[in-house]
C-alpha cells in the first residue's frame, strides 16, 4: 500500500512545541512514537510511561497539550485513567491508541463519549513497512491538528498577526482572532432548485459523534431517500459505529455490501478499509465496494462516493461535509455542485477539526456552512422543498 509524499509542516515560531505525552505498557511502541514525535520541529516529548496510574500521579508535573493514550495496561488501563486525566487537566487533548479488536472499538467509542479528542488503531505489527508508515502519518496528523487548538504562545512578546497562508494551509484547524468573522465572508452558492434524490455524508476527526447527532435529526429525510455515509474509519470500528448510526437514527444503518441494492430508509457507511461507490444496475441502484489504494490519505475515502453518485442521481444530490482533517470530500463536492448538486459544511466553531469542512467552504462549492446542530434541520428543509 503506498503512502503519499507529503511537504514537512511549516511551524509557526510564535509557539512552543507541542507537549506530548505518550503513554504504553509496549517498550516498543513507546520507542517508535517517541521518536517520530522528536522528529517534528512542531512536537516534543513531554513523558513516555508505562501505564494509566503513572499518567494520572504526574500529570500535573508533566503538563501535556497531548497524552497518546493506550487502552490495555497494567494497573490503571486507559479507559480508566481518561476521566481521571481529564480531571486534573480540562483542556488535555486525549488521543487513545488501541489494536484493531471489537472490544477495543468498543471502549474507543465509549472513551470518545468521556472526552477523548479521537482515537487511532495501532497495526497488528509496526514490521510492515506500509503499516507503521500510515499509522505514523495518521498519528502525527491528529497531534498536529488536535493540539492546535492549545498551542501555548511563547513568553517572548511578539506582534499579533494573522497566520500567513502557507502556516494555516500546515494547520488548517488554527482558529485566528479573525476567522469566524472570515468565515461569515465566504462566497456561499444559491441552492439548487433539484429536488435531491440522496444524502451523502462526508465526516472524519469528530465525525462519529457528529455523524450520530446529525442522523437522530433527519429520519424523516432517512425513510424518503438513501443515506451514504464515508466516515474515515478502520474495519472494526465502522461495523461498530453503523449500530451506534442505527441505535440514534431509529432507522436501518450498517456496512454498505458489495452489489446490494440502495433503497430508501436505510443508512449505508462505508466499510473500513474499502472504498464505496454507488452504481447503476439496470433500473435500480447498487453498492460498489473497491480495495484500491488510499485516496487522500484514506481508505474509505469521501472523494470516491461524491464523485459516483453524479452518474447515478446525477445533480439531485444533497452532500454534506462534517469535522474531519484535510480535504477529502472537496474534489467530489465540486463535481457535485458543476452537475447540479448542493454541498453544505459544518462550521469551524463547532467542527473538532476545519479540514475537510473548511477546504469544502474555503472552494466556494457551499450553499450553507452551519453549526453542527443546525445542520439537521436544515436538511429535512431541504428534503421538504425548502430552497432558501
Amino acid at each position: 500500500m503506498s503512502v503519499d509524499v507529503i511537504s514537512p509542516p511549516v511551524v509557526d515560531s510564535r509557539y512552543e512545541p507541542l507537549r506530548v505525552m505518550v503513554v504504553d505498557d509496549s517498550v516498543v511502541i513507546r520507542g517508535l512514537i517517541s521518536r517520530w514525535i522528536e522528529a517534528e520541529p512542531d512536537m516534543a516529548v513531554a513523558a513516555s510511561l508505562r501505564t494509566g496510574l503513572d499518567a494520572v500521579n504526574q500529570i500535573e508535573r508533566i503538563n501535556p497539550d497531548v497524552a497518546i493514550l493506550d487502552i490495555e495496561m497494567p494497573e490503571l488501563d486507559g479507559i480508566s485513567a481518561l476521566p481521571q486525566l481529564l480531571a486534573k487537566k480540562r483542556n488535555l487533548i486525549i488521543i487513545m491508541a488501541s489494536t484493531l479488536t471489537r472490544r477495543n472499538a468498543e471502549i474507543s467509542f465509549k472513551a470518545m463519549s468521556l472526552g477523548a479528542a479521537d482515537y487511532i488503531p495501532k497495526p497488528e505489527s509496526t514490521r510492515e513497512i506500509s503499516a507503521a508508515d500510515i499509522f505514523k502519518h495518521d498519528l502525527l496528523q491528529k497531534i498536529r491538528h488536535l493540539g492546535a487548538k492549545v498551542r501555548r504562545l511563547k513568553s517572548a512578546t511578539t506582534p499579533s498577526i494573522v497566520p500567513s497562508p502557507a502556516a494555516r494551509e500546515a494547520a488548517p484547524s488554527f482558529r485566528s482572532v479573525t476567522s469566524i468573522a472570515a468565515q461569515a465572508q465566504l462566497v456561499k452558492r444559491p441552492f439548487s432548485a433539484t429536488m435531491p434524490r440522496a444524502l451523502l455524508i462526508g465526516s472524519s476527526t469528530g465525525g462519529p459523534q457528529a455523524l450520530m447527532t446529525l442522523v437522530a435529526e433527519i429520519g424523516a429525510v432517512i425513510d424518503k431517500v438513501p443515506v451514504l455515509i464515508t466516515q474515515h474509519m478502520p474495519p472494526t470500528f465502522t461495523t461498530i459505529l453503523a449500530e451506534h448510526l442505527a441505535r440514534a437514527s431509529k432507522r436501518p444503518a450498517r456496512e454498505g455490501v458489495d452489489g446490494e441494492l440502495v433503497k430508501a430508509g436505510q443508512i449505508y457507511l462505508a466499510p473500513g478499509g474499502k472504498h464505496m461507490r454507488a452504481v447503476k444496475q439496470g433500473a435500480n441502484i447498487a453498492i460498489a465496494l473497491d480495495d484500491g489504494p488510499p485516496v487522500n490519505f484514506c481508505k474509505p475515502a469521501v472523494d470516491p462516493l461524491f464523485t459516483s453518485a453524479i452518474d447515478v442521481w446525477h445533480g439531485a444530490i444533497l452532500a454534506v461535509v462534517l469535522t474531519g482533517m484535510g480535504s477529502d470530500g472537496m474534489r467530489g463536492g465540486k463535481d457535485i455542485v458543476a452537475a447540479g448538486g448542493n454541498v453544505i459544511a459544518q462550521d469551524e466553531a463547532s467542527s473538532v477539526v476545519w479540514g475537510m469542512p473548511g477546504a469544502a467552504a474555503n472552494a466556494g462549492i457551499c450553499s450553507a456552512i452551519l453549526p453542527l446542530n443546525q445542520i439537521g434541520s436544515k436538511v429535512v428543509r431541504l428534503f421538504s422543498g425548502d430552497r432558501s
